[in-house]
């Protein structure tokens, strides 16, 4: 399970430095994909091929399962680190992402996500936790 925050710069590059926490249940080749409320997620490949098969079941005669599938699978990139630990976010992702050199790499149970740090900085101060709660109390939570 992947858990935690690490703050980390992209270089001139396109590389970022993986935490080697995550890099550790990442394996040799993970993917790297557009992610949802702006940022990018990150798939270990056996969690990738079971999202890949929840994909491939949607009904290809519904037009937002179609966008969705576009969405997750257009950008997708397999990256491997360099022996520094490092990716290559292709520029389609980095623009994406909005991300041009501070990041925020958090860790959320089965994916890790990348974000912009100042749209982190808004997203993870966003609502009011005690509301958000109670709203997970009612999904059983």
């Amino acid at each position: 399970m992947f858990m935690g925050e690490y703050n980390h710069t992209v270089d001139e590059k396109g590389r970022l430095i993986i935490p080697s926490k995550f890099r550790e249940e990442l394996g040799d080749e993970f993917v790297v994909t557009k992610g949802l409320d702006g940022c990018l997620f990150v798939y270990d490949e056996n969690e990738w091929k079971l999202l890949e098969e929840k994909l491939k079941a949607l009904p290809l005669t519904n037009k937002d399962a179609r966008a969705f599938v576009r969405f997750m699978l257009a950008g997708a990139a397999q990256v491997e680190p360099d022996k520094q630990g490092r990716i290559l976010l292709p520029q389609v992702l980095r623009n994406f992402a909005g991300l041009d050199k501070d990041v925020v790499l958090i860790g959320v149970a089965s994916r890790i996500e990348i974000w912009n740090k100042d749209k982190w900085e808004d997203a993870s101060s966003e609502g009011n936790m005690d509301e958000i709660a109670e709203k997970m109390a009612e999904l059983g939570i």
